[in-house]
């Protein structure tokens, strides 16, 4: 791998690292402090690579170079040592060298303790996805405004605005106690599960993109699941759900970029791998009593890795589409059992139950009411996918749907 190569994709696998340590050693009011010195030390391998080449231990120089340019920081800045070294834990005493431990397991338990922090209360959902792909994931502003179809600015204000509430409520980087780690999950499992959306269901045109806010929900998931507190049968159900999905990402578009129905999916190009993976933590996620959405979907995912059009699988599906809106009720939730009850049951009693839920601001619903209506009435069938074809954003989408019209 040349420089040109390298250097990007240690920035991707070691900022966050980095960064992560650096926060708990500064605490969460002080996050722009580690990100700088991280981002510095990344400045000063590609001068120093371009001019001597590439160190015979790339990541032992990045870890060295942090260490050293934070330490440095501490010793030289005055406002750091009058104000901001009483804070940390062990401030050092004259001439004692301050530990930057960038030990496997620290990394870890760093990631792990700032996720936590991130994913606290106090701030939007929104910006907690938001600081997670910066902070833990080693995104830069640029990645995240395309993930979010958003501008820059408004990121970078998004950012600094969660940066504020964390520094005001003093949020600080460590592992809940034992009896409020429950609480403190959800919120921290309902971020991996919204990161992972963001990605399967991405309106960005970047793929690679697209993917990477997958596999980074899986990497911080699996964090947990290797941490024996949160070792829990709702982490095991997320991380099934999200094998699940990831397993069909080959089969999810053709080459030009254009999305491939379930149905018209070739099931030979599904990752059976992960199809066996989220098995395991499916059954392993039914150990105990609690029920939570992720099992209910990775249960519905789990039938649809089962590709053959039986009764017995969709009237498996619908039952748990029923369930996971008692559970918990969404709009969408509700769209999404409309397509199983016309499985199930047929398409008649499929579409009264689709136009009761009268979602006139989403595509996907007029897409399904133009699904269930060919065959029965195409007039109607063509109207709906013209009235989908008039909501969607992306040009994927578009492209989708207007072939469905053209069909006709």
């Amino acid at each position: 791998m040349n420089q040109q190569e390298l250097i990007p994709h240690l920035f991707r696998t070691e900022f966050r690292k980095i960064t992560a340590v650096l926060c708990k050693v500064f605490g969460i009011e002080h996050i722009e402090i580690a990100e700088d010195l991280a981002s510095e030390t990344f400045l000063s391998a590609i001068e120093t690579w371009t001019y001597k080449g590439i160190p015979e231990n790339p990541t032992a120089w990045i870890y060295a170079v942090a260490k050293n340019k934070t330490k440095n920081y501490i010793t030289r800045n005055k406002i750091f040592t009058e104000k901001i070294t009483p804070l940390i834990k062990h401030s050092p005493k004259e001439n004692e060298e301050i530990e930057i431990d960038l030990s496997d397991k620290n990394i870890t338990d760093s990631q792990l303790q700032m996720l936590f922090a991130i994913c606290h209360p106090t701030i939007s959902t929104e910006a907690q996805i938001g600081l997670a792909l910066r902070i833990l994931c080693g995104f830069g502003i640029d990645e995240i405004a395309s993930a979010f179809l958003s501008k820059k600015e408004t990121i970078n204000k998004r950012l600094f605005r969660a940066k504020e509430k964390l520094r005001l409520e003093k949020v600080p980087i460590e592992f809940p106690g034992e009896a409020e780690i429950n609480n403190r999950l959800e919120p921290v499992l309902r971020t991996l599960y919204l990161l992972f959306s963001e990605g399967y269901y991405s309106e960005s045109q970047d793929t690679i993109l697209r993917e990477d806010l997958c596999h980074e929900a899986m990497r911080l998931t699996s964090l947990l699941l290797e941490n024996e507190p949160t070792n829990l049968p709702n982490v095991k159900a997320l991380f099934s759900l999200m094998c699940f999905h990831s397993s069909r990402f080959a089969a999810r578009k053709n080459e030009q970029g254009e999305i491939i129905l379930y149905q018209d999916q070739d099931e030979s190009l599904w990752n059976e791998e992960l199809v066996n993976k989220g098995i395991y933590f499916l059954h392993k996620s039914s150990q105990g009593n609690q029920l939570s959405k992720y099992h209910i979907e990775a249960g519905i995912a789990y039938w649809h890795t089962i590709k053959a059009d039986t009764k017995e699988k969709w009237e498996n599906i619908l039952q748990l589409h029923n369930r996971l809106l008692q559970l918990e009720y969404s709009p969408v939730a509700a769209l999404n059992r409309t397509y199983a009850l016309s499985k199930a049951n047929g398409k008649h009693e499929a579409i009264k139950e689709a136009e009761k839920l009268q979602l006139i601001n989403n595509h996907f619903y007029f897409v399904l009411l133009g699904e269930l209506y060919t065959g029965i009435d195409n007039t109607k069938a063509k109207q709906n996918f013209k009235a989908a074809l008039a909501l969607a954003k992306t040009q994927t989408d578009k492209q989708t749907i207007q072939m469905k019209i053209d069909s006709f």
